[in-house]
């Protein structure tokens, strides 16, 4: 049995709290008697907390991030990227990868070593009335609202995936969102987690498929991920793949789930493990569009006309048959699915998180703010609009506030009064405030040539 230590719960008087949780994190620098503010709470309405099976310590809760990261606007800016750039921003990829990488982590070992969620630990860690309004209208800002463009595309995106299958579905969006909605209120979050391992791995089968029916040059695909200086026509197609890709909803959706599902007795290194497959398997399907996309584009008849992977998939059909249509079919369609299902969950989360609304998943306003979503969705979805835009539109967004939210969950990872013993070593900083400052320079660099223009 492990030692124990006293330790104030937030809101919970005094618990006990296994003291091997802060070991390996800094060493011989984790101080014992550290009171964290959002000390771990296992007597919350939750699933039970458990050490998953080591065999399952490569997926779980994490896969949640996958999901949500690889979505039709995902794809459509990779398909869009391999389409006018080929190879060449191959780099962006893998910066926005390892950028992910490093920020995740930082969300998961906040949910574990915390047992709260990224908005609940930003509730108590700011407390004056300037520092809250400015963090909960950043939150809101970037989670709610952006959340109601994504998931117009999620949706729009799973129909077409549905309609290159079997053709057109004129309520094609009602009927994905009703499916969500339902698998959102009645589904257990065990079940919900399984679909979406299923999704994912759905998705890297049929998008690595297609990838090898294309033939692609590995030698320029390989010279694609050296950096290199971008052309101005570069700005915001570099700015949309960091932003889909190192996406701040993930943060919360991540941090919420890792706190719900990993007991305090799991090691840390099963959480980032988890937490590095998650990211890589999600940039690697990214990295498998662009591609598909870009190895193609010489033997497509049109290639200025494809806005989207469904463009391509028509356009491939000569070249692989209907192999390809449906490949993609399946693939879009799985995407749509899953990042309709993170979207409107992780902004619920965050809220809830924000305003201390009771941990239950039947709370009303919880309900209310993924329902919400989900309609607003379904009616953009619906009408019929070109969301190509909109979809550019909050991957820009989200590059420009990324570094804002990433700059809380530093100070958040370095708070002793939240973290305990868990807060980040220098390496963990120095790999942080690296990718934010090359994130936050290559948003202004790109905003300042865009608005130039």
């Amino acid at each position: 049995m492990f030692p124990t230590v006293p330790l104030r719960r937030a809101g919970a008087g005094r618990g006990l709290v296994p003291a091997k949780r802060r070991l390996g994190l800094r060493g011989a620098a984790a101080v014992p008697n550290v009171r964290p503010l959002c000390a771990r709470s296992d007597t919350l309405n939750r699933t039970p907390l458990r050490r998953p099976p080591s065999g399952r310590s490569w997926f779980g809760p994490s896969t949640l991030v996958t999901a949500a990261l690889i979505g039709p606007g995902t794809l459509t800016t990779c398909t869009r990227a391999g389409i006018q750039h080929g190879y060449d921003l191959l780099w962006a990829l893998g910066f926005a990868g390892l950028t992910t990488v490093v920020l995740q982590e930082m969300a998961a070992r906040l949910g574990w070593a915390t047992g709260a969620g990224l908005g609940e630990a930003i509730r108590r860690e700011f407390r004056t009335r300037r520092s809250r309004t400015l963090s909960f209208g950043l939150v809101i800002a970037a989670i709610l609202v952006g959340n109601m463009a994504y998931e117009s595309g999620n949706l729009s995106g799973a129909v077409i995936g549905l309609e290159l299958l079997v053709g057109p579905t004129p309520i094609g969006a009602v009927a994905v969102a009703a499916a969500c909605g339902g698998l959102l209120w009645w589904g257990r979050y065990r079940g919900l987690e399984r679909v979406l391992i299923g999704l994912v791995l759905l998705m890297s089968g049929c998008f690595l498929a297609t990838a090898i029916t294309v033939r692609p040059d590995l030698s320029a695909l390989v010279a694609g991920f050296r950096p290199k200086a971008m052309e101005p026509e570069h700005f915001l197609t570099v700015m949309g793949l960091i932003g889909t890709t190192v996406v701040p909803y993930n943060l919360f959706l991540h941090a919420s789930t890792i706190s719900t599902r990993w007991g305090p007795e799991a090691p840390i290194r099963d959480v980032r493990r988890e937490t590095v497959v998650a990211v890589l398997l999600g940039v690697l399907i990214s990295v498998l569009i662009v591609v598909t996309s870009a190895g193609s584009r010489a033997r497509l008849p049109n290639p200025g006309a494809i806005d989207n992977v469904s463009d391509l998939a028509v356009q491939l059909g000569p070249l692989a048959g209907r192999f390809a249509e449906v490949l993609m079919g399946i693939g879009y369609l799985a995407a749509g699915v899953s990042s309709a299902l993170t979207a409107p969950l992780a902004a619920a989360l965050a809220a809830r998180g924000l305003f201390g609304w009771e941990s239950n998943d039947r709370d009303r306003r919880f309900v209310g703010v993924w329902a919400v979503i989900l309609l607003v969705g379904a009616a953009v979805g619906q009408s019929g609009v070109k969301l190509v835009s909109v979809i550019l539109f909050a991957q820009v967004a989200n590059a420009v506030i990324l570094p804002l939210i990433g700059a809380y969950l530093l100070r958040l990872a370095n708070s002793r009064s939240t973290m305990g013993g868990a807060t980040n070593g220098w390496i963990s900083n120095a790999a942080a405030a690296a990718a934010l400052l090359v994130l936050a320079a290559i948003s202004s660099v790109s905003l300042w040539k865009v608005l130039g223009a």
